[in-house]
């Protein structure tokens, strides 16, 4: 939305987001605990939700042991996951490295200057999906990429959180070595990273854009790798062994799973495909790399945004003809909103003489930025918003009114208890709470987002901001909000 001209190596005065130590804490601590009551809530042993958790008043911790399937430590974390975890982001780094790519620079620099960029995260992506592919058709669903991956969901989530924490722990730690100065390497710190307290510092991130110098694979910038590269993938990675699943436990692959991995397919290798666009994306030109971006990329979205490809797994669906099409166009109208005014967005930053864009009204700040008034952003500030919270919906609507449990016959003396089936029982719409909890969080973020973006505005334009949203009224829903 905003092309900015200005660069000054003083970092500017910056307050705490995320409510300070005690709120970067909390975060830290609850949204593990959520991605993991999310995975072990849902399952295939007991139901979704675990039946023990709708009858709270009876619950047993030996009950809900059962019921989630604890089998003691093992059940979090074990080797093999662990290694398959760091086999994973070797071969992304080796595609990172050794595929063709394309180098840009990035936006120039608080501290003068402008970081380059090797960008192939799209066809690093098809590489790595070709080589399933290839298994797959070899092995068909039994291809031991796909049961490793369903078996060891959890353990593969834990080793990504483990990943998730020593890397945010070392780039807070290095973060010290970066100079006073402007440097030739142009590391900076990020604006709001360095308060001085640390629990907030490890979580919000210090340095701007840390980078390291691996064997092998070469100069890596650490934000924007993790950005796209193992957790965007992996989501997708994760729906489809889902889809094998499926196949594998009921024999069929329904029509709501095919369309919930197409949509956040299409997502995925859209960001994957329009990679240089996140060089322009407040992640990369305002957000330190701390814990919040680390636990974000590898952790909670893969593993949090694939809960409702993981429940069809459990429980087909079947949509119907009608049923697609109405998911479609919901998806497609929030995708065309979506790519339409980040293109928009992208073009004008990049290049406002561009003529798909050059024609848009704007208004000039005393910073020397131009702000767009017209097309898209004229509608709402963050109009990009909508779209996306509109494809999210595409995500939960296939798995319909949510909510099964396991049936289980009477065993056999001695022997262990025989699975007869899925049944809705008293569990019916609790499981939304499950595969909606995404449309719900999405919007809360991205309201919290757009929160933080204009007080940053705010904090950059001074009065020319609020004349901009004068002439701007709605934040994210014209005409609403």
């Amino acid at each position: 939305m905003a092309r900015d001209k200005s660069s000054s190596s003083a970092p500017e005065k910056h307050g705490y987001e995320f409510g300070g130590p005690i709120g970067a804490l909390g975060i830290s601590l609850g949204s593990p605990f959520v991605a993991y009551v999310l995975a072990f809530a849902c399952n295939d042993v007991s139901g979704c939700p675990a039946p023990s958790l709708l009858h709270p008043s009876s619950l047993t911790l030996d009950k809900l042991k059962a019921d989630v399937g604890w089998h003691g430590p093992s059940t979090l974390l074990n080797g093999q996951a662990f290694l398959a975890t760091l086999g994973y982001y070797l071969l992304s780094l080796a595609t990172y490295a050794l595929l063709p790519a394309t180098e840009v620079e990035g936006v120039e620099l608080r501290s003068g200057g402008r970081l380059k960029y090797r960008l192939n995260a799209f066809s690093s992506a098809l590489f790595i999906c070709s080589l399933l592919a290839a298994g797959t058709l070899a092995q068909g669903a039994d291809f031991p990429v796909w049961p490793f991956i369903w078996d060891n969901f959890i353990p593969l989530l834990t080793s990504n959180l483990i990943i998730a924490n020593l890397l945010a722990t070392f780039v807070y730690v290095r973060s010290f070595s970066v100079p006073a100065t402007p440097n030739p390497a142009r590391r900076e710190l990020a604006a709001g990273g360095h308060s001085g307290n640390m629990v907030y510092d490890w979580f919000i991130g210090r340095e701007l854009n840390p980078r390291v110098s691996l064997p092998v694979f070469g100069e890596v910038d650490i934000k924007a790798f993790m950005e796209l590269r193992p957790g965007m993938l992996g989501w997708v990675v994760l729906d489809l062994a889902f889809v094998a699943r499926q196949y594998r436990a009921h024999g069929v692959v329904t029509d709501s799973i095919l369309l919930v991995v197409f949509s956040q397919a299409v997502y995925v290798f859209d960001a994957l495909y329009m990679e240089p666009a996140i060089l322009t994306t407040v992640d990369v030109i305002g957000d330190g790399f701390g814990f919040m971006l680390a636990f974000g990329d590898l952790v909670w979205v893969p593993f949090v945004y694939c809960v409702q490809a993981r429940y069809l797994a459990m429980h087909p669906v079947a949509l119907g003809p009608w049923g697609v099409a109405a998911v479609l166009a919901v998806q497609g109208s929030g995708y065309a909103l979506f790519r339409a005014a980040n293109n928009e967005k992208n073009r004008f930053r990049t290049d406002p003489a561009d003529p798909k864009v050059s024609h848009l009204a704007y208004m000039e700040t005393a910073a020397g930025s131009k702000l767009l008034t017209g097309g898209w952003w004229g509608t709402a500030r963050h109009v990009n918003y909508l779209g996306d919270w509109l494809m999210s919906w595409a995500y939960a609507l296939p798995t319909g009114l949510a909510g099964f449990v396991v049936r289980y016959g009477t065993p056999a003396p001695g022997g262990a208890p025989v699975r007869l089936g899925l049944d809705p029982g008293d569990a019916r719409g609790w499981g939304m709470l499950v595969t909606y909890f995404y449309l719900a969080y999405f919007a809360v973020l991205l309201v919290h987002r757009e929160r933080r973006d204009e007080e940053k505005c705010r904090r950059k334009y001074g009065a020319d901001w609020d004349e901009y949203c004068r002439r701007v009224r709605w934040r994210i829903v014209p005409g609403v909000y």
